[in-house]
C-alpha cells in the first residue's frame, strides 16, 4: 500500500523535471531568453540545476519501491 505514495511522487519529479529540461534546451538552442529580465546564463543554468534535482528526487522515490 505505501508504493502508491511512491509511484506517485516519482511519476511527477520525473514529468516535471524532464519537462523543464526539455523545455530549457528548447528556449536556449532557439536562443530565446529562459527567464525574462534575468542573466541568460544564468537563468539556463538555474532552471537546468531544477530540472536534474526533480529528475534525481523522481529517481530517488522510484528506488524505494
Amino acid at each position: 500500500m505505501e508504493s502508491g505514495p511512491a509511484i506517485f511522487a516519482g511519476a511527477v519529479f520525473a514529468l516535471f523535471g524532464g519537462g523543464l529540461l526539455v523545455w530549457t534546451a528548447t528556449r536556449v538552442r532557439r536562443r530565446e531568453p529562459v527567464a525574462h529580465g534575468v542573466n541568460p546564463v544564468a537563468s539556463a543554468t538555474l532552471a537546468s540545476v531544477a530540472a536534474v534535482i526533480a529528475l534525481a528526487l523522481g529517481a530517488g522515490c522510484f528506488s524505494r519501491l
